[in-house]
C-alpha cells in the first residue's frame, strides 16, 4: 500500500503535469512554452520523487509526527512556490520599474525559503541514523549538481554549448532536490 505522502507527491506530479499540458492550449496561446516546460519538468521530479519516496521510506526512522510536519510544510512551500513563479511571470511582462521588476523577481524566493526551513527541521529532528541518511544523501547530491554545473561551465567557455546563465542558476536547487530524493532512496538501502 503506497503511503500518503507518496500518494500526494505522486499525485501532485500528474495534476501540475496536466496543468502544463492544458495550459497553453487554455490561454490561447498566450502562456509561453517555457511556462510550461518549466511546470512539466516541475512534475515529472515531483512525481519521481513520489515514487522514490517508497523506497526511502524503508529506512525512515523520524517519529511520525516530524514525517507529517515535514510534508505539511514542504508541499505547502512548494505549492506556494509554484503559483508565485507564474504570477512573477506573468507581472513581469506587464511591469517597466527596474525596482518593481527586482522585486517581483524575487518573489518565488521566500516559498522555496520555506521549503529549505522545512527540510532543515527535518534532519534536526530526526535520530542520529535518521540525520546520517539524509546527510549523506544530500553530500552526494551537492556534490553531484556542483560537478555538473561546473561541466556546464567549461562547456560554455569552450563554446561546445550556449546556455543562459539565469536558466541554470534557476534550476541549481531544483535540481539538488531532485538528485537528493534520488540519492537517499540508494543510501537508505545500505542501512536496511
Amino acid at each position: 500500500m503506497a503511503s500518503k505522502p507518496m500518494r500526494w507527491m505522486v499525485g501532485s506530479g500528474l495534476a501540475l503535469a496536466a496543468i502544463a499540458l492544458v495550459l497553453p492550449w487554455a490561454s490561447g496561446g498566450r502562456v509561453p512554452v517555457g511556462v510550461a516546460a518549466v511546470l512539466l519538468l516541475s512534475a515529472s521530479m515531483i512525481a519521481v520523487l513520489g515514487l522514490l519516496y517508497r523506497r526511502a521510506e524503508a529506512c525512515d526512522v523520524a517519529p511520525a509526527a516530524l514525517g507529517r510536519r515535514y510534508t505539511r510544510e514542504l508541499m505547502l512551500g512548494m505549492g506556494t512556490y509554484v503559483v508565485v513563479v507564474l504570477l512573477s511571470v506573468w507581472l513581469l511582462r506587464r511591469v517597466d520599474d527596474v525596482a518593481l521588476r527586482a522585486v517581483i523577481a524575487l518573489l518565488p524566493v521566500p516559498p522555496v525559503a520555506y521549503a529549505v526551513r522545512a527540510m532543515v527541521r527535518y534532519i534536526r529532528g530526526a535520530d542520529e541514523l535518521q540525520r546520517r541518511i539524509e546527510l549523506e544523501a544530500l553530500s552526494i547530491a551537492t556534490a553531484f549538481v556542483s560537478l555538473l554545473y561546473m561541466a556546464g561551465g567549461f562547456l560554455q567557455s569552450a563554446r561546445v554549448i550556449d546556455l543562459s546563465a539565469s536558466a541554470a542558476m534557476i534550476w541549481v536547487l531544483p535540481l539538488v532536490c531532485f538528485c537528493y530524493g534520488v540519492c537517499k532512496a540508494f543510501v537508505a538501502r545500505r542501512y536496511q
